[in-house]
C-alpha cells in the first residue's frame, strides 16, 4: 500500500487540476461557461465500464482490469472538470481519494453497486457523487497513487488525440488492430522505471506507435 500524507494529496490534486485546465482550454477557451454535460459524460462512461467490468449472469465474463481502470479514470476527467467549474475544489477531496486503500480484495458486487450509485447521481441529480467514486475505487481495488498515474497518461493520450485530429473525426483510434488505450497502458508500464520527464517520454512513444499504425 502506498501512503500518501495530506500534502502530497494536495499536491497531486492541483497537478491533476492545472492539466486538466489546460485540455479544456485546449477543447474550448471559455469551457466553463458553455454547459457542457459533463454529467452526461460520465453515466454513458459508467455503463462502458460495466461492459468491461461483466456483469452477464447469462455468459462467462473476465473483467477487463485494466481497461476498467481508464474507464474510471476517463470519469474522473470530466468529473474533476465538473468540480472546477463549481469553483475552488474543497481540500477534503483530495483528503477522500487519499484514504482508498488498495491492500484490499476485490469487491465485485460492491464496485458495480457504487458504479450504478454513480450514474443514478449523474442522471437523477445532473451532479458527481465523490462517495459513489470513493466506493469504487475502494472495491475495484484502486487507490490514489494508482489514480493519480493514470490520469497522468490518459491526460496525454487525450492531448495526443487532440492534436491528431480527434475534434475533426480525423484521428484514428485503432493502432494495428488494437485501441489507443491498450497502447497507453503497454506505455505505461514500459516507462514506469522513472517519474522523470514521464508525460515527454509518454507522448513521445504515441507519436512513434501512432506513426507506425
Amino acid at each position: 500500500m502506498t501512503t500518501t500524507s495530506v500534502s502530497q494529496a494536495q499536491s497531486m490534486l492541483r497537478t491533476m487540476a492545472a492539466m486538466q485546465e489546460e485540455h479544456n482550454v485546449m477543447v474550448h477557451p471559455q469551457w466553463r461557461e458553455q454547459g457542457f454535460e459533463f454529467y452526461r459524460a460520465m453515466w454513458v462512461e459508467c455503463a462502458e465500464m460495466l461492459d468491461h467490468f461483466g456483469w452477464k449472469w447469462w455468459k462467462q465474463q473476465s473483467p477487463d482490469v485494466d481497461q476498467v481502470k481508464l474507464e474510471l479514470v476517463d470519469i474522473w476527467h470530466f468529473a474533476l472538470s465538473e468540480l472546477m467549474r463549481q469553483g475552488d475544489i474543497e481540500p477534503t477531496v483530495a483528503e477522500q481519494l487519499a484514504a482508498v486503500s488498495a491492500a484490499t480484495d476485490a469487491d465485485p458486487e460492491a464496485f458495480r453497486l457504487a458504479i450504478e450509485q454513480l450514474a443514478a447521481a449523474c442522471l437523477n441529480t445532473r451532479s458527481f457523487d465523490l462517495g459513489a467514486f470513493v466506493a469504487a475505487m475502494a472495491a475495484l481495488p484502486m487507490d490514489y497513487t494508482e489514480l493519480y498515474a493514470l490520469y497522468i497518461g490518459k491526460n496525454m493520450l487525450n492531448r495526443f488525440r487532440q492534436n491528431n485530429g480527434y475534434k475533426s473525426g480525423d484521428y484514428k483510434k485503432l493502432w494495428q488492430g488494437r485501441e489507443d488505450n491498450e497502447h497507453l497502458i503497454e506505455l505505461l508500464e514500459e516507462l514506469s522505471d522513472s517519474p522523470e520527464g514521464l508525460p515527454e517520454r509518454l507522448y513521445a512513444g504515441l507519436e512513434a506507435r501512432y506513426a507506425a499504425a
